[in-house]
């Protein structure tokens, strides 16, 4: 960091604030606490530390990524980065201030639009830390709106989803229950079938799972609504270009995680979470949402609207305490859907099937390795090692490919994307051949 403030500033400073020096200044800090010793290196110019900034970035090891998980790697158009840095984006602040937002309110409505064209549903917030709390939030809502306290969820949902869930209601007196999975990676729909009573708020499905594999989301809709329950729908907004939609099985909350949608992966974060409901439901949906409205003088005007939120209103009465708006990412997302229409979207969609598909058969030829294509599946697949995944993922990685996340014992989470060429599948089921 580079400090301004010369000798001189700072005997300004306190001149005018009327202290002697620093440590006057700071008087009222317990002298423990004050000036702590920090292992710290010598401080260096500029150019020194742009220097010292390129020979740790040397050290860093490029890997052809097969890594999915929960956060995919996309191509993102040029275009994407080039709009969102611009000055009045890239500084904005959450627009409180109506009059003087009007192009952030404008585009945070935009990103609304487009959640709710692509899930196919009434309503959507104007996003949420990431897929884990919006997932949350949903539930929360459910909890709310049906008076029940049991969540029951599928055992294939994202284990850091069911950590984030398992975090907010672990003082609310709510329960959360596992539907059991069948061996092929699908929810068991007899277990669930019997699992679901007329105690369940709502039952979460995410479809993709957590394996890859799409779930029979019309049959696990009609079981859920036949308990009176709501049904919270995880998906992966890439897969809705070849895939059925939440809207059309009847889905009464459906979130994802937006990062795929023209955000980069940047080590796990920031996320992006999209929040869509029925109609029916926009006032139990927390956080905000941004509506047109008119002026004094009748022109369009982009308002905050229904801020469900602590700093709003009671907190007492808040729908969530944990609601900021992830303006730059959602914006990032409006870019890149915008950029690829819906028949871009369906073109990107098939790649990420058909890299994925590719892969999968070219993985089951080695000698020792079989992939899960029992069932249908989008993206990503789960691989059965002769050896502890571990180590595959070690030899790979000494190949130049990060080879998958680790499941345990002998199984391996594989994902392939549009980016992943038909040289970098061949060169990755040769890898495995060599271990």
């Amino acid at each position: 960091m580079f400090i301004a403030n010369t000798q001189e500033d700072q005997e300004a400073m306190l001149a005018k604030i009327g202290a002697k020096d620093i440590k006057e200044l700071l008087a009222q800090i317990p002298e423990k606490f004050l000036y702590p010793t920090l292992d710290l290196p010598q401080a260096l110019t500029e150019a020194e530390l742009t220097a010292h900034v390129h020979t740790l970035a040397a050290k860093n090891k490029p890997l052809t990524n097969f890594i999915g998980a929960g956060v995919y790697d996309h191509f993102i158009p040029a275009a994407v980065p080039a709009l969102s840095s611009r000055g009045e984006f890239l500084t904005a602040y959450t627009p409180y201030q109506a009059e003087a937002s009007q192009g952030t309110l404008q585009t945070i409505y935009e990103f609304q639009s487009c959640m709710c064209a692509l899930l196919n549903m009434d309503v959507a917030t104007a996003s949420h830390y990431d897929g884990a709390t919006a997932m949350t939030e949903a539930a929360l809502a459910a909890c709310r709106i049906t008076g029940r306290k049991e969540i029951v969820i599928s055992a294939l949902l994202h284990p850091h989803y069911k950590e984030v869930l398992s975090t907010y209601t672990r003082h609310m007196g709510i329960t959360i229950q596992e539907a059991p999975v069948t061996a092929d990676g699908l929810l068991d729909a007899t277990s669930l079938k019997t699992q679901l009573t007329d105690k369940a708020a709502c039952f979460i499905l995410q479809t993709p799972n957590f394996h890859g594999c799409l779930e029979d989301a019309q049959a696990v809709s009609a079981a859920v609504h036949a308990v009176g329950a709501l049904l919270v729908t995880v998906v992966n907004p890439i897969s809705l270009g070849v895939v059925q939609t939440p809207g059309e099985y009847d889905a009464d909350f459906a979130v994802c995680e937006g990062q795929p949608l023209g955000n980069a992966m940047s080590f796990g974060g920031p996320g992006l979470g999209v929040m869509t409901a029925k109609k029916a439901y926009v006032r139990q949906l927390p956080g905000r949402m941004v509506g047109i409205a008119k002026d004094k003088d009748g022109k369009r005007a982009f308002v905050l609207t229904l801020q469900a939120r602590e700093q709003h209103i009671r907190r007492e009465k808040a729908a969530s305490n944990i609601c900021s708006n992830e303006a730059l990412c959602a914006l990032n997302a409006v870019i890149y859907l915008t950029l690829l229409g819906p028949k871009g979207l369906q073109e990107v969609a098939e790649l990420n099937l058909e890299r994925a598909h590719q892969l999968a058969e070219k993985i089951s030829t080695v000698k020792g390795y079989s992939a899960n294509t029992s069932v249908p599946f989008f993206n990503e697949f789960v691989v059965t090692c002769p050896v502890p995944a571990s180590q595959v993922i070690e030899s790979l990685e000494n190949k130049g490919i990060a080879a998958g996340y680790d499941l345990g014992g002998k199984q391996l989470l594989v994902c392939a994307t549009e980016l992943r060429t038909p040289q970098d599948l061949q060169a990755y089921a040769d890898a495995l051949g060599g271990i």
